[in-house]
Formats: C-alpha cells, structure tokens, sequence
C-alpha cells in the first residue's frame, strides 16, 4: 500500500519517557556516589538506585515491545485496516454507520491534541475511538477520515 494511506503509531511518547528516565537514573547514579582522591565509588545498596534501574527498565522494555509489535493504520479502498505484528482488524466502509469527529471546545489547549474519531458501526454496539493524535501524520490521517465521513454521508 502507498504511504499516503499507511500511518504509524506515535513512538515519540516512549522515545522521550526513556531518554528522561535513563537521565534522571543517571544524573542521581553521579550525585550519590563517592568521589573519594580521584576515584568514584557507586553506592550500590541505595534502594532508590534499584526503583530507577526497574523504571529504566521497563520503559525500555515497553519501547522495545511497542517497536516490535509494529502499530499501524492503512486505509484502503474498502476500509481501515488496524494491523500490528500479531493480527489484523477490518472495518469495512459498507459496515460504518457514520463518523464523528469531535473538536475541543478550550482555546487554551491545542485542539489536535484531543480529537477523537468514533466510528459507529452497524454490527457493533460501542463505537470505534481513534485519537488520530496517537499516529503520526495527524493531519493527513484527519483529513483522510473527513473524505471518508463525507463519502458515508453522501450514500
């Protein structure tokens, strides 16, 4: 598919979670240790050291888990597609309802930020949320679902 229909999950969250705290690990590994004539001596029995290194670690886990799952939208000539590396969402368009696409009414908070997408569909009770904010391309992928709510709206 080309990638004016492909957007990927946003990794910029997890990116940046990890870069903070491996700093903050970092920058509190310094301040705890000894510097004792030229030489440091890391002070290993710190259960806050311990916290840190867990939170480290299970951020650059859920980095490494979230690249390898590989989140993606693609929207097709039938329909949007959820795919990831373990399976395959469809939605047809002949299933859709219709689309909503909320605005936030603050002009102090960005209005990207929080949109949401509800799709209703006929064969499901709840509607499908997407936060278009959550992948990257935004714009397009916002522009893309108002040409498919417009093209539901006129059948």
């Amino acid at each position: 598919m080309n990638d004016k229909n492909n957007f990927k999950y946003n990794m910029s969250f997890y990116y940046q979670s990890t870069i903070i705290y491996f700093v903050v690990f970092v920058i509190y590994l310094v301040i705890r240790g000894q510097f004792i004539e030229d030489s440091y001596t890391l002070v290993t029995k710190d259960p806050i050291i311990y916290f840190f290194g867990i939170i480290v670690l299970v951020s650059l886990l859920s980095l490494l888990f979230n690249l390898y799952k590989n989140k993606h939208v693609q929207i097709g000539d039938d329909g949007i597609h959820f795919i990831d590396r373990f399976k395959k969402r469809n939605f047809l368009f002949n299933e859709m309802d219709s689309i909503k696409i909320s605005k936030f009414k603050s002009s102090r908070i960005s209005n990207k930020a929080f949109r949401l997408i509800r799709i209703k569909l006929n064969n499901r009770r709840r509607p499908l949320i997407i936060r278009p904010y959550d992948y990257e391309n935004q714009i397009e992928l916002l522009n893309r679902f108002q040409e498919i709510k417009q093209r539901l709206e006129s059948r």
